[in-house]
């Protein structure tokens, strides 16, 4: 056998790198390439809903929980009798009632519908749902059906409605004298509730054919309120009747 025939020892390493690169310039036919991970679409951006509450309610509530706290504990405590039960009844009672018209009323508004949570209430308006937010001696709200609800967390301030009357005339007294002032500044000012309910009205109208807006309204019960004010009215009774 010629020796042209036999390959060195020393050719060996060289042809296993020559195969190697030339298999990694041209890949194997069957083989697919692997696809780039597509990327990730970012998340829609969640907005909070904007909450109306009334500070004067909430300022009010939290003063009368803590008399109640104060008088109803000293006569759990220090009382004899039928005195504890008594107090424990009535604050099962009166409880529940102050949390629902002094710290729970609140309307809660974001791109696709208005809540409003009231006492006993809390109502969902899509904003196609909604025909008005009328404002007059209360902020209410009507739906297609005709049903209106009011908006016991923004509560009309006829004190308010004067100061700002007030301002606005001196707005546009300053404005008819040249002082400075402008009509368009005499015609904005406006009491606080009522630029509030401004601003809904201008929420609803711009969102009202959104597709995120359209839906019926729902109406449910309070029942975490309803439920123990009705238990210690029904317990106070049988205490007072068998007393």
């Amino acid at each position: 056998m010629s020796t042209s025939d036999q390959s060195s020892p020393e050719s060996e390493p060289v042809r296993k790198r020559a195969e190697a690169v030339a298999a990694s310039e041209n890949p194997k036919a069957g083989q697919a390439p692997v696809a780039a991970a597509p990327a990730s679409k970012p998340d829609k951006p969640v907005y909070k809903d904007r909450v109306y509450r009334s500070p004067a309610g909430l300022v009010g509530g939290v003063s009368l929980l803590g008399l109640f706290a104060w008088l109803g504990g000293d006569a759990v405590v220090s009382g004899e009798g039928r005195t504890p039960w008594l107090a424990l009844a009535s604050l099962l009672v009166a409880v529940p009632v102050v949390v629902a018209f002094s710290v729970r009323p609140a309307v809660f508004a974001n791109d696709d519908r208005l809540r409003v949570r009231n006492p006993f209430r809390v109502i969902e308006l899509p904003w196609a749902s909604v025909v008005s937010l009328r404002s007059g001696y209360t902020n209410e709200v009507i739906d297609e059906s005709g049903a209106k609800y009011q908006l016991w967390a923004i509560p009309v301030s006829l004190r308010g409605r004067k100061k700002a009357a007030r301002q606005q005339a001196r707005e546009a007294h300053r404005a008819a004298k040249g002082g400075g002032g402008s009509a368009q500044a005499a015609r904005s000012v406006r009491a606080e509730t009522d630029q509030v309910m401004a601003d809904l009205r201008d929420l609803c109208e711009a969102r009202a054919k959104a597709p995120g807006s359209q839906g019926e309204p729902s109406v449910r019960w309070a029942w975490e309120i309803v439920a123990p004010a009705a238990a210690g009215a029904v317990l106070l009774a049988v205490l007072i009747a068998v007393g």
